[in-house]
């Protein structure tokens, strides 16, 4: 079955947020090529020979490797595969400040066939973002990557550190789900939320994954959940909204399976604007929040793990079976109508 993607605009920052949070991933080379795109794009070039960007795609991927597995730790792989070179000239490129010369032997090689053929699909057969956002020219060492008008736009908008911000995000998500101990109970056990710091954190070791914000505002367009315009960083302060105010927790009744939804949750969870979140205070959510964040976290249900098992464990946890479309705005009334 293929994505459902009615929630997604026909923009082409969605088509890049598509590309970055609901593609799949192996391995984390996207990432590394998202950003790199993304500074590349920032100086509205039009063009990058394949050699120049595959220095901070390089560059990006020794860095994390030093923090986090970059692949599942099930992987098999020879001593020629990208990541296993990675691995040997780390220490030497990151010595340098830049890679190697069989490091980038070894990027501009592999990235045409390994990240760039494969950096617009989306799962499912043939399916792709609808804007592309690079095409790639020549042969051998000579190859050039021209970066279309739409990503030099997105890159060079007001909502460009929104989206370095989702991407850093979901990188630091998806090489801690590789983790071989801390990965096992993300995609097990989904993630938790620490209030105090609003982190994202792995449930059994409170481990400190990623912001609460950067890791859902691209569900949800970059736009406050409750008026519904841009949050713009840097002007605008952002605060993380209880859609419905936890302080209802004492007035929620049991519901399936005899369980009380959890408010602090991610699911309940949503960034908007300080001065939106400041005005609402404790009030319960309109019917128009309430379809946005069922909006919301059935986007969130399209990605991989382990945002995805966190929101199926709170259907489970409350009664619901499956992941069919619709459930989360079941849900979602549900909730309410317990209050």
């Amino acid at each position: 079955m293929g994505l459902d993607l009615s929630h997604w605009e026909q923009s082409a920052r969605s088509s890049w947020r598509m590309a970055v949070l609901i593609g799949a991933n192996s391995r984390t080379y996207k990432f590394a090529l998202g950003s790199a795109l993304l500074d590349a794009a920032a100086e509205d070039r039009s063009e990058i020979l394949l050699r120049d960007l595959a220095v901070p795609y390089a560059m990006g991927l020794v860095r994390h490797l030093g923090q986090a597995p970059q692949a599942s730790s099930k992987e098999t792989r020879g001593a020629s595969d990208f990541l296993s070179v990675a691995e040997r000239e780390a220490a030497e490129s990151l010595r340098l400040g830049s890679p190697t010369e069989q490091l980038l032997a070894a990027a501009i090689q592999s990235m045409p066939g390994m990240v760039m053929q494969k950096f617009h699909n989306l799962r499912g057969e043939g399916a792709e973002v609808p804007h592309r956002f690079y095409e790639v020219t020549g042969r051998s060492h000579e190859r050039v990557v021209r970066l279309s008008k739409e990503l030099r736009d997105i890159a060079r908008s007001e909502q460009a550190a929104t989206l370095r911000g989702e991407l850093s995000a979901r990188w630091s998500i998806v090489e801690t789900s590789f983790a071989a101990v801390i990965g096992r109970s993300l995609i097990d056990e989904g993630v938790a939320v620490d209030m105090t710091t609003l982190q994202i954190t792995d449930r059994q070791r409170r481990r400190s994954v990623t912001g609460v914000t950067d890791a859902v505002i691209g569900f949800q367009h970059g736009f406050c959940m409750i008026c519904a315009e841009l949050i713009t960083p840097g002007i605008d302060v952002i605060a993380v909204d209880h859609v419905f105010p936890y302080s209802f927790m004492r007035l929620l009744r049991p519901g399936g399976r005899g369980t009380t939804p959890d408010l602090d949750a991610v699911w309940n969870l949503a960034p908007t604007h300080a001065r939106c979140n400041g005005q609402k205070s404790n009030r319960p959510p309109t019917p128009m929040e309430m379809t946005r964040l069922a909006q919301r976290n059935e986007a969130i249900m399209q990605s991989p793990h382990p945002l995805k098992k966190t929101l199926k464990l709170t259907l489970e946890h409350n009664g619901y079976k499956g992941t069919r479309p619709g459930q989360w705005f079941t849900f979602i009334q549900h909730v309410r109508n317990l209050l």
